[in-house]
């Protein structure tokens, strides 16, 4: 019995990615929570011919504090891609004051209801709102960073398929043979594509001006989107299918069916001073607590992370893009932790 809630469900990247998860096997009973809407996904939902259960929930009214509440009593998983989505000209910072809200009082509901449930955290910016997750749990006493994950799938998935064009290969022949760390916003994004020597002759063919727009795509590449709507919404589709992606690895661990083998795992955004090995590589970083690193996963939980920079072929310039994250990450850190300081949970 797993049970999985969507905590946004009703939204553009939530309505895909609560149909992701009906097609998922392993889920038994699918949540889908909302302010609105919730009832109407969840019928659709239930009239697809796979085991699980789906049930919507939304508040009766503004002072209705118990839907929420019943929407995530038992569950394993919770997914939360609430929020309000970019629009042109807007970077993940300007959302902060908007969603910042939104995730605290989520989280404060996950931590008093379900505090054992894997957290996955997709509403922007990652980069702060993960943070303020985690301040959220330590003020409730529940803070369990093995299990709070920031959702960077999707730079790995850019990645993927904006590398696969420049080398003439299929993207998914290129799942854990490349990675992405860092954050997940603009210049804090990170992709190494020199770890894994059956792509070396490809790779080193790339010319220098190829490779600066490259990383450019993957670290902006939600500005296309955003730019071919024409204000009219953000990645909605692509973040929906990351987000199942990382999703579902979290279901297969759960019961141990899924091993990261020769290849590299997918990156989430953790508190590296919760999870093994994590103070030293934060040292490292200069003190920076949260980053975005391969995880190994085991029953729902990171079991240990791969330290690109001692195990993988990181080349000069991917550290220098890395050093330019780090100070987008710091500002983002302290913008998150500081604005749970003084919250009533």
């Amino acid at each position: 019995m797993v049970k999985v809630t969507v905590c946004g469900a009703a939204g553009g990247i939530g309505q895909p990615l609560s149909l992701l998860l009906k097609l998922n096997e392993k889920v038994t009973d699918l949540a889908l929570f909302d302010i609105a809407n919730a009832s109407g996904v969840a019928a659709d939902l239930s009239h697809i011919c796979t085991p699980a259960s789906v049930k919507g929930y939304s508040p009766s009214s503004k002072d209705d504090k118990e839907t929420i509440k019943t929407a995530l009593k038992g569950s394993d998983l919770v997914i939360i891609p609430a929020g309000v989505p970019r629009k042109p000209g807007m970077t993940r910072a300007d959302l902060f004051n908007i969603n910042a809200s939104i995730i605290r009082d989520l989280i404060a509901n996950v931590g008093k209801t379900c505090p054992n449930a894997a957290i996955l955290i997709i509403s922007n910016p990652v980069n702060a709102t993960v943070p303020i997750a985690a301040e959220v749990l330590k003020k409730l006493g529940v803070f369990n960073p093995k299990k709070l994950f920031g959702v960077t799938t999707l730079d790995s998935v850019r990645a993927e398929t904006f590398l696969g064009e420049l080398i003439n290969e299929p993207p998914t022949s290129l799942k854990g043979k490349i990675s992405v760390i860092g954050g997940h916003s603009g210049d804090t994004i990170v992709p190494l594509i020199n770890i894994n020597k059956s792509l070396t002759a490809n790779v080193s063919k790339i010319s220098a001006s190829d490779y600066k727009e490259f990383v450019k795509r993957v670290q902006f590449g939600g500005d296309e989107v955003v730019k071919a709507k024409n204000g009219a919404g953000s990645a909605t589709l692509s973040m929906a299918y990351a987000g199942y992606r990382f999703a579902e690895y979290v279901l297969n661990s759960l019961d141990g069916s899924t091993s990261a083998g020769s290849l590299v795992p997918d990156s989430a955004y953790i508190y590296l001073p919760g999870v093994p090995n994590g103070p030293g590589l934060s040292s490292k970083l200069g003190g920076v607590d949260f980053f975005s690193v391969p995880v190994i996963l085991e029953k729902g939980e990171i079991k240990s992370f791969i330290n690109v920079f001692e195990d993988l072929n990181v080349t000069s310039e991917e550290q220098s893009l890395v050093k330019v994250a780090l100070e987008g990450l710091k500002s983002s850190i302290t913008q998150g932790t500081q604005f749970v300081q003084g919250s009533k949970l």
